[in-house]
């Protein structure tokens, strides 16, 4: 099945321009001239990714994003021309999934489309486990202990990636190229807002020891068990 992609821009060449480089690359696509527009479509028909215009009028781009998340975990690709580092923190920390900059390739935005997709598709390990942690890649599922953890696709690939050795410290390019892949011009701020993300939402379940910070070096697991089960 064709994976289905949400365009949302005010801007119509734009669009049309993402249309048919998405079409070309075997994907059916549906567009949004607004973030409530887009919202509209949601309702309706949840698409397999959104690619989401910051520069909107009325309702921003990290506006619907926020949005969004509130709805689904669809992963969501920023298309912008402010190219700022601290705007690109700010939508990974809304939950977005990746930042294209304008001008851009149609060639690199497939390729990123491709990329984001492809994290959700698991790997031959289809159960990785740590502590209360239990992450099926196939099924694309999180859980601790009983508890679902609700996950974008590159918070997904960032716990997949420690998981695959979770006793290491791993520094943030590895990250990094664990979850983008290589020759990526992405800061390790990148990953310390999708930690940041990952760790609430493991506090909300009561799991406050997740994901360590090893000062001046990289990151590793924590003990991931659910503060009940430590008492």
């Amino acid at each position: 099945m064709k994976p289905n992609i949400l365009i949302v821009d005010d801007d119509a060449h734009l669009r049309g321009i993402v249309r048919i480089a998405a079409e070309n690359a075997g994907m059916s696509t549906a567009e949004a001239s607004s973030g409530q527009h887009a919202l509209d479509i949601m309702q309706q028909q949840m698409p397999d990714l959104v690619i989401l215009d910051v520069g909107m009028p009325v309702m921003n781009g990290f506006d619907c994003c926020r949005h969004i998340r509130s709805l689904s975990r669809v992963p969501i690709l920023f298309l912008t021309a402010r190219d700022e580092e601290v705007d690109r923190v700010v939508g990974f920390e809304l939950g977005a999934d990746d930042y294209v900059s304008k001008p851009f390739s149609p060639r690199e935005l497939v390729l990123r489309i491709k990329a984001i997709l492809g994290r959700g598709k698991g790997t031959d390990e289809d159960l990785l486990q740590h502590g209360d942690l239990q992450l099926d890649t196939r099924a694309h599922q999180c859980h601790l202990g009983s508890k679902e953890l609700p996950l974008t696709a590159t918070e997904f690939a960032l716990l997949t990636t420690l998981l695959h050795q979770p006793d290491k410290m791993l520094d943030r390019n590895t990250l990094i190229e664990g979850i983008y892949g290589r020759n990526s011009a992405l800061s390790g701020r990148t990953i310390d807002s999708h930690v940041r993300n990952v760790r609430a939402k493991a506090a909300s379940l009561d799991c406050p020891d997740f994901i360590r910070t090893v000062r001046g070096a990289g990151l590793r697991l924590g003990t991931c068990r659910l503060e009940q089960d430590t008492q």
